[in-house]
């Protein structure tokens, strides 16, 4: 019997303000290693939540700021 690991929901403040800037994004966090993924407008800091088993905050961090947008984990 494998051992699942663990769903984890990491946070980070964003920079984005379109959904054009969205859709650059769509590419690059739609892959098997995230199960789900969502930004806040509504919130000041364009909260994007992500929900991975295996991606690291780094590695998200690096995926985000590669197509342009700031992005820093929150606590």
């Amino acid at each position: 019997m494998q051992l699942q690991t663990p769903q984890q929901v990491l946070v980070f403040k964003t920079n984005i303000k379109t959904k054009t800037e969205v859709q650059k994004l769509r590419q690059a966090l739609n892959k098997k290693a995230i199960i789900k993924w969502n930004i806040d407008f509504e919130d000041i800091d364009k909260v994007l939540r992500v929900i991975t088993q295996t991606l690291t905050p780094a590695e998200i961090i690096d995926v985000i700021t590669k197509k342009g947008v700031e992005c820093v984990e929150l606590e």
